[in-house]
């Protein structure tokens, strides 16, 4: 677009939230929805997410669905990007799936099926979207809610101790020293190929989605290292949070979930996939509406307390947020328990991470707070959302 609208303008044609509000110290916890302000009014500078919005429209970024900023505790962006997945997934097929009126046998139509618009990125048509890997980051957030009341020791936890009712017999020597800090920061020593290899049959997480016991499957694989030792990105570990709960809890993790963090903030629509055992996939099967994703991030902000109480263990958010294995990749990031370090010009940035473009992106330091959902699986490549969005936010708020 060549115009540059005013703000004023542009909250009257999109759903900016442009209310006028009290000052950001007074910002009441969102469990029954977000207050509202400006951008300004909470001390951003509106052009790099008015520019920022504008490429979306524009279409710089592919298939970008939903746009939350929250800033002060107050919700100061929140914008829509309808987008016809039933017209974008025709004709698509391959080892994810197979798009609008593109598959041979109705059986293919179902969860796992990540082209067709039935089950991705929307859940049968609700407003809930899917999460991909940011499941992760919640997930990790039910383990630090079961340390906290005692149902887990800590993260120094022998692993295989949650996995008593499993077969164990395959499993390798070194596994069995692994404790539960080992899994959170992917260091486990299972070997795994998943960002190594193409979605094919030789990619670890598509035979993980084929199997019928996803648990077992992923404690039958062999060790490529000790545990502790080598960092590998492996979604079936990811995976094993969900038995860990079941184990610890005598729950599963949604009704956990439902009970001790997502009733408490106010969360009541999601969609949780289960695997054919019947567990929560915690490997990426969330599917929330984008301003209940931003209250996981508040929460963090708060260091787990919620309305003045605590639901996370004292600790925990500092722990999961950290760097805990450094440069795990070619851009300098670092990882925690399930969570990104996306660090930016020196910036902090707490970040969930999801296939397809799903971000939370959370600044303590500005306390400012990001979600992104997209949806860019189907053809070439384009340019970054996560960079847009990012840069987008540090600009906005230096």
């Amino acid at each position: 677009m060549s115009y540059r609208p005013s703000l004023v303008a542009l909250c009257a044609a999109t759903s900016w939230a442009c209310g006028e509000t009290a000052t950001a110290q007074s910002a009441p916890f969102p469990t029954t929805g977000w207050a509202t302000s400006t951008p300004s009014k909470e001390g951003l500078d509106v052009a790099p997410l008015r520019e920022f919005h504008e490429r979306i429209r524009n279409g710089d970024f592919g298939n970008i669905d939903r746009l939350v900023v929250i800033k002060n505790g107050y919700l100061v962006m929140s914008q829509r990007y309808p987008r016809d997945y039933r017209d974008i997934s025709r004709g698509y097929r391959g080892a994810l799936g197979c798009g609008a009126e593109s598959c041979d046998d109705t059986a293919a139509v179902h969860q796992y099926n990540y082209y067709h618009p039935d089950y991705h990125p929307f859940h049968l048509g609700q407003d809930v979207h899917t999460l991909q890997s940011v499941t992760k980051s919640i997930a990790a957030t039910m383990i630090g809610a079961a340390i906290h009341d005692g149902l887990i020791s800590g993260t120094d936890a022998n692993l295989l101790t949650f996995f008593s009712d499993y077969d164990l017999s395959s499993v390798e020597r070194r596994l069995h020293s692994a404790t539960l800090a080992d899994l959170l920061t992917m260091r486990s020593g299972i070997e795994w190929h998943e960002q190594d290899r193409p979605f094919d049959s030789t990619n670890t997480t598509l035979q993980l989605e084929e199997s019928e016991d996803w648990v077992q499957f992923t404690l039958d694989q062999p060790m490529d290292a000790d545990p502790g030792v080598k960092w590998v990105y492996n979604s079936g570990g990811s995976h094993l949070m969900s038995a860990i709960i079941r184990k610890a809890t005598g729950l599963t993790i949604d009704r956990f979930a439902e009970q001790r963090v997502f009733g408490p903030l106010g969360i009541t629509n999601y969609h949780w996939k289960k695997t054919p055992a019947g567990l929560p996939d915690t490997e990426g099967g969330l599917y929330l509406e984008a301003e209940q994703l931003a209250k996981i991030g508040y929460l963090y902000l708060h260091d787990g307390v919620w309305e003045g109480k605590r639901l996370l263990e004292e600790g925990w958010v500092e722990a999961a947020t950290a760097r805990q294995v450094e440069a795990v990749n070619s851009r300098g990031w670092g990882y925690g328990y399930q969570w990104w370090r996306t660090d930016q010009e020196g910036v902090e940035v707490w970040s969930g991470l999801g296939f397809g473009g799903q971000y939370l992106f959370v600044l303590p330091n500005q306390d400012l707070i990001g979600v992104l959902n997209s949806w860019n699986i189907f053809g070439d490549r384009l340019p970054s959302g996560l960079t847009g969005f990012l840069e987008a936010l540090l600009n906005s708020a230096n």
